[in-house]
Protein backbone atom coordinates (compact mmCIF):
# COMPACT_ATOMS: atom_id res chain seq x y z
CA UNK A 1 0.00 0.00 0.00
CA UNK A 2 2.86 2.38 0.66
CA UNK A 3 4.52 3.51 -2.59
CA UNK A 4 7.88 5.65 -2.39
CA UNK A 5 8.85 4.85 -6.21
CA UNK A 6 10.54 7.97 -7.49
CA UNK A 7 11.20 9.66 -3.97
CA UNK A 8 14.56 10.55 -2.66
CA UNK A 9 15.54 10.07 0.53
CA UNK A 10 18.35 10.44 3.14
CA UNK A 11 18.69 8.67 6.05
CA UNK A 12 21.58 9.14 9.06
CA UNK A 13 22.32 6.67 11.31
CA UNK A 14 21.82 3.90 8.81
CA UNK A 15 25.05 2.17 9.88
CA UNK A 16 22.94 -0.16 12.58
CA UNK A 17 19.72 -0.46 14.88
CA UNK A 18 16.94 1.88 13.80
CA UNK A 19 18.71 3.94 10.72
CA UNK A 20 19.56 0.67 9.32
CA UNK A 21 16.08 -0.89 9.46
CA UNK A 22 14.19 2.23 8.39
CA UNK A 23 16.90 2.81 5.14
CA UNK A 24 16.41 -0.78 4.13
CA UNK A 25 12.28 -0.25 4.14
CA UNK A 26 12.24 2.82 2.12
CA UNK A 27 14.16 1.31 0.02
CA UNK A 28 11.57 -1.81 -0.19
CA UNK A 29 8.45 1.15 -0.84
CA UNK A 30 10.92 2.10 -3.56
CA UNK A 31 12.65 5.20 -2.71
CA UNK A 32 16.39 5.50 -3.85
CA UNK A 33 17.89 6.22 -0.30
CA UNK A 34 21.78 7.04 0.50
CA UNK A 35 22.48 6.40 4.05
CA UNK A 36 24.87 8.52 6.09
CA UNK A 37 26.81 6.45 8.88
CA UNK A 38 29.67 7.60 11.20
CA UNK A 39 32.15 4.89 12.12
CA UNK A 40 31.45 1.24 10.69
CA UNK A 41 29.66 0.91 6.96
CA UNK A 42 27.32 -1.61 6.90
CA UNK A 43 27.66 -4.67 4.86
CA UNK A 44 26.51 -3.32 1.15
CA UNK A 45 22.49 -3.46 0.25
CA UNK A 46 21.53 -3.75 -3.23
CA UNK A 47 18.33 -1.40 -2.36
CA UNK A 48 21.04 0.70 -0.97
CA UNK A 49 22.17 3.97 -3.82
CA UNK A 50 24.98 5.36 -1.29
CA UNK A 51 27.04 5.06 1.67
CA UNK A 52 28.23 8.48 3.45
CA UNK A 53 30.71 8.55 5.88
CA UNK A 54 30.85 11.87 7.92
CA UNK A 55 30.88 13.26 11.29
CA UNK A 56 27.40 14.97 11.36
CA UNK A 57 28.70 16.88 14.66
CA UNK A 58 30.36 18.98 12.54
CA UNK A 59 28.48 21.47 10.13
CA UNK A 60 30.79 21.72 7.27
CA UNK A 61 31.31 17.38 7.28
CA UNK A 62 26.98 17.91 7.38
CA UNK A 63 27.01 20.07 4.60
CA UNK A 64 29.22 17.79 2.44
CA UNK A 65 27.67 14.65 3.34
CA UNK A 66 23.87 16.72 2.13
CA UNK A 67 26.17 17.32 -1.15
CA UNK A 68 27.38 14.26 -1.55
CA UNK A 69 23.41 12.46 -0.90
CA UNK A 70 22.11 14.56 -3.67
CA UNK A 71 24.84 13.84 -6.34
CA UNK A 72 24.17 10.16 -5.06
CA UNK A 73 20.41 10.43 -5.98
CA UNK A 74 20.62 12.60 -9.17
CA UNK A 75 21.40 15.74 -7.79
CA UNK A 76 17.53 17.37 -7.92
CA UNK A 77 16.55 17.39 -4.76
CA UNK A 78 15.16 15.42 -1.41
CA UNK A 79 11.82 13.89 -1.12
CA UNK A 80 12.47 12.18 2.57
CA UNK A 81 14.75 13.50 5.35
CA UNK A 82 15.19 10.75 8.19
CA UNK A 83 17.36 11.90 11.20
CA UNK A 84 17.68 8.82 13.30
CA UNK A 85 21.84 9.06 14.59
CA UNK A 86 22.45 10.08 18.29
CA UNK A 87 24.46 8.31 21.17
CA UNK A 88 23.29 7.39 24.77
CA UNK A 89 26.27 6.68 27.13
CA UNK A 90 25.09 3.74 28.94
CA UNK A 91 26.96 4.54 32.34
CA UNK A 92 24.46 6.32 34.86
CA UNK A 93 26.09 9.64 35.63
CA UNK A 94 24.22 12.26 37.77
CA UNK A 95 23.91 15.64 36.73
CA UNK A 96 26.51 17.21 39.47
CA UNK A 97 29.40 14.73 38.27
CA UNK A 98 28.16 15.08 34.98
CA UNK A 99 31.95 16.58 33.04
CA UNK A 100 31.73 19.44 30.68
CA UNK A 101 33.77 17.13 27.79
CA UNK A 102 30.63 14.17 27.90
CA UNK A 103 27.69 16.93 28.00
CA UNK A 104 29.68 18.76 24.87
CA UNK A 105 30.00 15.55 23.39
CA UNK A 106 26.43 14.17 23.58
CA UNK A 107 24.98 17.71 22.93
CA UNK A 108 26.95 17.59 19.73
CA UNK A 109 26.07 14.32 18.71
CA UNK A 110 21.99 14.37 19.30
CA UNK A 111 21.88 17.74 18.82
CA UNK A 112 24.46 20.22 17.23
CA UNK A 113 24.64 17.37 14.58
CA UNK A 114 20.52 17.20 13.68
CA UNK A 115 20.58 20.86 13.54
CA UNK A 116 23.29 20.93 11.11
CA UNK A 117 21.96 17.89 8.95
CA UNK A 118 18.24 19.91 8.51
CA UNK A 119 20.11 23.40 7.89
CA UNK A 120 21.96 21.52 5.39
CA UNK A 121 19.30 19.50 3.44
CA UNK A 122 16.09 22.11 3.90
CA UNK A 123 16.65 24.17 1.30
CA UNK A 124 16.97 20.84 -1.39
CA UNK A 125 13.87 19.60 -0.16
CA UNK A 126 11.62 19.33 -2.88
CA UNK A 127 7.47 20.87 -2.14
CA UNK A 128 5.63 17.91 -0.92
CA UNK A 129 8.83 16.66 1.31
CA UNK A 130 8.89 15.17 4.66
CA UNK A 131 11.26 15.48 7.59
CA UNK A 132 10.95 12.47 10.20
CA UNK A 133 13.44 13.70 13.59
CA UNK A 134 13.58 10.53 15.87
CA UNK A 135 13.66 11.42 19.36
CA UNK A 136 13.19 9.55 22.51
CA UNK A 137 10.76 8.55 25.66
CA UNK A 138 13.73 10.50 27.65
CA UNK A 139 13.46 13.50 25.73
CA UNK A 140 9.05 13.49 27.01
CA UNK A 141 9.56 12.02 30.96
CA UNK A 142 13.06 13.10 31.17
CA UNK A 143 15.68 10.25 32.20
CA UNK A 144 17.57 9.87 36.04
CA UNK A 145 21.21 9.64 35.49
CA UNK A 146 20.90 9.99 32.09
CA UNK A 147 19.93 14.18 31.82
CA UNK A 148 22.56 15.08 28.38
CA UNK A 149 20.32 12.43 26.48
CA UNK A 150 17.12 13.46 28.10
CA UNK A 151 17.67 17.19 27.19
CA UNK A 152 19.06 17.07 23.81
CA UNK A 153 16.18 14.43 22.80
CA UNK A 154 13.67 16.85 24.26
CA UNK A 155 15.28 19.57 22.02
CA UNK A 156 14.80 17.38 19.48
CA UNK A 157 10.90 17.81 20.08
CA UNK A 158 10.98 21.58 19.97
CA UNK A 159 12.47 21.46 17.20
CA UNK A 160 10.42 19.49 15.75
CA UNK A 161 7.72 21.26 16.43
CA UNK A 162 9.31 24.17 15.41
CA UNK A 163 10.36 23.35 11.92
CA UNK A 164 6.68 21.96 11.44
CA UNK A 165 5.15 25.77 11.63
CA UNK A 166 8.18 27.67 9.85
CA UNK A 167 8.35 24.51 6.70
CA UNK A 168 4.48 24.41 6.38
CA UNK A 169 2.18 24.05 4.12
CA UNK A 170 5.12 22.80 1.57
CA UNK A 171 7.05 20.47 3.72
CA UNK A 172 5.57 18.29 6.58
CA UNK A 173 7.68 17.90 9.91
CA UNK A 174 7.13 15.03 12.90
CA UNK A 175 8.80 12.85 15.35
CA UNK A 176 9.13 9.62 16.34
CA UNK A 177 9.71 8.94 19.98
CA UNK A 178 11.13 5.40 20.72
CA UNK A 179 11.03 3.67 24.51
CA UNK A 180 13.61 0.80 24.92
CA UNK A 181 14.47 -0.42 21.94
CA UNK A 182 16.56 -3.72 21.87
CA UNK A 183 19.98 -2.78 19.63
CA UNK A 184 23.51 -2.24 19.61
CA UNK A 185 23.02 0.42 21.75
CA UNK A 186 20.86 -0.54 24.64
CA UNK A 187 21.32 -4.38 24.24
CA UNK A 188 23.82 -4.53 27.37
CA UNK A 189 21.94 -2.27 29.34
CA UNK A 190 18.21 -4.60 28.41
CA UNK A 191 20.67 -7.19 29.34
CA UNK A 192 21.61 -6.18 33.27
CA UNK A 193 18.50 -4.82 34.04
CA UNK A 194 15.62 -7.06 33.08
CA UNK A 195 13.40 -5.14 35.51
CA UNK A 196 13.18 -2.70 32.18
CA UNK A 197 10.83 -4.95 30.41
CA UNK A 198 8.42 -4.87 33.66
CA UNK A 199 7.72 -1.21 33.03
CA UNK A 200 6.60 -1.95 29.32
CA UNK A 201 2.91 -3.02 28.84
CA UNK A 202 3.86 -4.83 26.00
CA UNK A 203 6.52 -6.93 27.84
CA UNK A 204 8.67 -6.70 25.34
CA UNK A 205 11.94 -3.89 24.23
CA UNK A 206 10.83 -2.46 20.56
CA UNK A 207 13.21 -4.00 17.40
CA UNK A 208 14.81 -1.68 15.42
CA UNK A 209 11.57 -2.61 12.72
CA UNK A 210 8.89 -1.72 15.04
CA UNK A 211 10.59 1.38 14.90
CA UNK A 212 11.21 1.70 11.35
CA UNK A 213 7.48 0.98 10.30
CA UNK A 214 6.28 4.15 12.20
CA UNK A 215 9.05 6.46 10.20
CA UNK A 216 7.98 4.60 6.83
CA UNK A 217 4.06 5.75 7.63
CA UNK A 218 4.94 9.25 8.16
CA UNK A 219 7.24 9.39 5.44
CA UNK A 220 4.22 8.01 3.31
CA UNK A 221 1.46 10.20 1.48
CA UNK A 222 -0.62 8.43 3.93
CA UNK A 223 0.48 10.83 6.32
CA UNK A 224 -0.09 13.86 4.31
CA UNK A 225 -2.06 16.03 6.77
CA UNK A 226 0.57 14.78 9.64
CA UNK A 227 2.69 17.71 10.94
CA UNK A 228 4.28 18.88 14.08
CA UNK A 229 3.41 14.94 15.85
CA UNK A 230 5.23 13.23 18.38
CA UNK A 231 4.56 9.96 17.56
CA UNK A 232 5.46 7.59 20.49
CA UNK A 233 6.58 3.80 19.91
CA UNK A 234 7.33 2.62 23.03
CA UNK A 235 4.90 -0.59 23.80
CA UNK A 236 2.91 1.68 26.40
CA UNK A 237 5.55 2.92 29.23
CA UNK A 238 4.78 6.50 28.55
CA UNK A 239 1.29 7.13 27.65
CA UNK A 240 1.14 11.34 25.76
CA UNK A 241 -2.19 12.68 25.57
Amino acid sequence: MIDLAGKRALVTGGGRGIGRATAVLLARAGARVAVGYRTRRPAPDPKIAAWIAADLGDAAAARGAVAEALAALGGAGLDILVVSHGVWPAVDVPLGQLTDTQWEAIRRANLDSVVYVCRAAIPHLAPGATIVLVSSTAGQRGEAFHADYAATKGAVISLTKSLAVELAPAITVNCVAPGWVDTEMSEATLKAKPVILQTIPLGRAASAEDIAGPILFLCSPLARHITGEVLNVNGGSVLCG
